[in-house]
């Protein structure tokens, strides 16, 4: 009888050593629910790209990859326009006719690269499917086209205003109202660069993206260096549809002696409204080319 009221006490004794949720199971609680409510929740989505950010970021990505493989072309760029101007010179002696040339030539430069150069490498960007990677990017699809127009755009600079100073002096013509370049570079880069982009967009192959940007550099070059009163009358409506135009025009009317500044000013605002215009519609072929 001892033995077996020790042998009982020893194990209610171990029994109570072995904790009650061993047996029962853990209890939860009201907070411990909440707790597991919480955690389950989703984790609220990061506010989106701004634009002005983006298009920082996109431009000095894009300045950087073509710094190296542009500067040639602009080299040659340049010098096809100065080219050009010593071919005129033995046409052209003086007078409005010579300010068209350099003025246009001046612009030229512009176009080679703003409009065929960019037409090409949006033509590659769809192509190789690079616009995959764009689409990608949580960035506002006008952050990537004025992000790249606004690089391309900026190769420019060096290379019109080596133009119109050559040109200056090889034909006679102040250089006191270069300073319009300020505004004739930006306002015709953005025009050309929305056509372009738009071209290399919208073009169904590689290869017409090209053509395209080839034949829009002829344009530029035919109606915008040629003198306006020799063109015929239907290739000067024409010279009217193209952006650059009002460009050649602003800068061709700051060579006068005098010039009449509300008409530069009327022919940079068109200039303006193009280029908005012409972006508005590069930024609408991306969306198209992207979701495709």
């Amino acid at each position: 009888m001892r033995g077996r009221a020790g042998s009982e006490q020893e194990q209610r004794q171990v029994t109570s050593i072995v904790p009650a949720q061993a047996v029962t199971g853990p209890v939860r609680t009201a907070d411990d629910g909440r707790a597991g409510q919480e955690e389950a929740a989703p984790a609220p989505l990061a506010p989106g790209a701004r634009l002005f950010p983006s298009l920082a970021a996109v431009y000095r990505a894009q300045l950087s990859r073509a710094r190296v493989a542009r500067i040639p072309l602009l080299f040659v760029a340049t010098f096809q326009s100065v080219g050009i101007m010593v071919l005129m010179r033995g046409v052209v002696d003086g007078g409005s006719e010579a300010r068209a040339v350099v003025a246009g030539s001046s612009v030229l430069v512009v176009a080679f690269v703003a409009l065929n150069l960019l037409a090409q490498y949006f033509g590659q960007l769809r192509a190789g499917g690079g616009l995959d990677h764009y689409a990608t990017l949580p960035v506002p699809p006008a952050a990537v086209v004025l992000g790249a127009a606004g690089a391309y755009a900026s190769f420019t600079v060096p290379g019109t205003i080596v133009t119109a100073v050559a040109g200056s002096v090889l034909f006679g013509l102040p250089l006191t109202h270069l300073w319009v370049l300020v505004a004739v570079i930006p306002l015709s880069g953005a025009a050309l660069s929305g056509l372009g982009a738009a071209m290399g967009l919208l073009a169904p192959r590689q290869e017409l993206a090209t053509l395209l940007g080839q034949l829009g550099m002829s344009a530029a070059l035919l109606l915008g260096v040629l003198p306006a009163d020799r063109l015929p009358g239907p290739i000067g409506w024409a010279r009217d549809l193209l952006p650059s135009t009002y460009g050649v025009e602003a800068l061709s009317r700051s060579f006068d002696t005098h010039p009449d500044w509300a008409v530069v000013a009327l022919d940079l605002a068109v200039c303006a409204v193009v280029g908005v215009l012409s972006l508005a519609a590069a930024t609408w072929a991306y969306r198209r080319a992207a979701v495709r």
